[in-house]
């Protein structure tokens, strides 16, 4: 069996990769899908200059899950995670949990404070909510009707400069 391994720098086949997992989720509207691809097509052109990092989990040579994350301008060490996501045919097998883990440790290694995750309040995202609780993260603030009528948004923050 394969083993689990991650890594943090974008490869050519990785836009098209993130729009199979993004979709494979269900979490994400049509509109958001071409979002997460530009994310990881700036950083193939621009490089870190983009200002977008990522983590890569690859079981053998199939990319199952990532996460996007980069620094906010204007502080000394917040961080915003912009997308996490593992494809539906590994979820529930704690690879959101590892992805998380490797990001986390990327950003002490940049002596980050905190990382901040944003979601939606409908109970489709309840298990977003759910994983964010479960993996440190402290919510924070609700901004309501946000996205739309009825749909708040959801603030978690992760402080890593506590948490490994």
């Amino acid at each position: 069996m394969d083993t689990i391994s991650y890594r943090s720098y974008v490869i050519d086949s990785d836009p098209d990769t993130i729009e199979r997992i993004v979709r494979s989720s269900g979490f994400f509207y049509e509109d958001e899908i071409p979002i997460a691809r530009e994310l990881a097509e700036e950083t193939l052109i621009f490089g870190e200059k983009s200002g977008y990092r990522f983590v890569f989990a690859d079981l053998g040579n199939t990319t199952i899950g990532y996460a996007a994350y980069g620094f906010i301008d204007g502080t000394d060490g917040s961080y915003d995670l912009y997308w996490i996501a593992v494809d539906e045919s590994a979820r529930g097998k704690k690879i959101g949990k590892g992805i998380l883990r490797e990001v986390a440790s990327e950003l002490t290694k940049v002596k980050a404070r905190q990382l901040i995750a944003e979601t939606s309040s409908l109970p489709k995202y309840e298990p977003t909510r759910a994983f964010y609780l479960n993996n440190g993260f402290v919510q924070q603030a609700v901004l309501p009707d946000f996205f739309r009528m009825g749909d708040d948004k959801v603030f978690f923050v992760l402080r890593v400069d506590q948490t490994i």
